[in-house]
């Protein structure tokens, strides 16, 4: 792995609309996607990757704006950093790729912008696995309750431009250390080297991305689950739900996805957020059980 890149994958670029992504893929089968969280990369698949790619074709790219992906600066609302509008991409993607069908697989954000592929390209998506989510309108409607202390970024990167790109490029490393240290049950799980990888993917361009994305979120994304959920929208694939066994705010979330989806699975797996990272081997192995039908 060199430069966070994962040796498994061979790489390119692909334009679509007004963004530059950055792709990995690996292996041979049927079309897995893999979609990252914040404040990552598609470096936290380094682990999953090797495993999947035994059986599957695995595509990985950065998210839009993120990491190795440029992407045009977003509006004052996160207008082009809308789960939609990346859904859109990914999904233009798949298809250049040839891919008309396939699984995906999100964590995070990536989660976010993957379950709204799935409610609106029904057509595209096979099977579903989310990683710590729960629906951006269910989220929203219980930030004040319980440990609301560990849901800052949805209010702070919310905020005008350029306030938190700003408190954000100050102390990048300060950042990123309070991040992988407070939402993961073992830290030591980001190496070195992964921490070095996702600093140097910090810079002023992803920076004002990720408020992007947020803006999107409190702005949009919100109201597009709200009209959806009243419009008795649902997920029609299978959908796996991954939980962290240490997050415990999430304890409910294969109840809160019977909510919206007519085939829900779940699995409870060790450690916090990061589960890529911090639960590596049975990620990979409940993804394996699931993509072959036997979850």
């Amino acid at each position: 792995m060199v430069n966070g890149s994962v040796s498994e994958l061979s790489y390119r670029r692909l334009s679509i609309r007004d963004a530059d992504y950055l792709v990995g893929t690996a292996g041979a089968g049927p079309p897995v996607l893999l979609l990252h969280g914040f404040p990552q990369t598609h470096y936290c698949w380094r682990g999953v990757v090797p495993a999947l790619a035994a059986r599957h074709t695995v595509i990985a790219p950065d998210l839009r704006g993120y990491g190795g992906t440029s992407a045009a600066r977003g509006g004052p609302e996160g207008e082009g950093f809308t789960k939609r509008e990346m859904a859109r991409d990914l999904v233009e993607l798949m298809m250049a790729l040839g891919f008309e069908r396939f699984t995906v697989v999100g964590h995070d954000r990536g989660a976010r912008v993957a379950y709204r592929m799935a409610l609106d390209a029904p057509d595209r998506v096979d099977r579903l696995a989310v990683l710590n989510v729960i629906p951006t309108v269910d989220q929203f409607e219980r930030m004040g309750l319980g440990p609301s202390l560990g849901y800052w970024p949805w209010f702070l990167l919310a905020q005008p431009e350029p306030f938190p790109e700003r408190l954000i490029a100050s102390a990048p490393d300060h950042f990123l250390r309070f991040i992988f240290d407070s939402w993961s049950s073992e830290p030591s799980a980001i190496d070195e080297d992964a921490f070095a990888h996702y600093l140097a993917a910090l810079d002023e361009t992803t920076i004002a991305s990720i408020c992007a994305d947020y803006r999107a979120s409190f702005w949009r994304d919100q109201h597009d689950d709200r009209a959806d959920r009243a419009a008795g929208r649902r997920i029609t694939c299978p959908l796996l739900v991954i939980t962290g066994a240490d997050e415990a705010q999430l304890a409910d979330a294969p109840a809160v996805w019977k909510n919206w989806a007519d085939d829900v699975r779940a699995t409870t797996l060790p450690g916090g957020h990061f589960i890529p990272e911090e639960a590596t081997e049975p990620l990979a192995n409940a993804l394996g059980e699931f993509l072959a039908g036997r979850s």
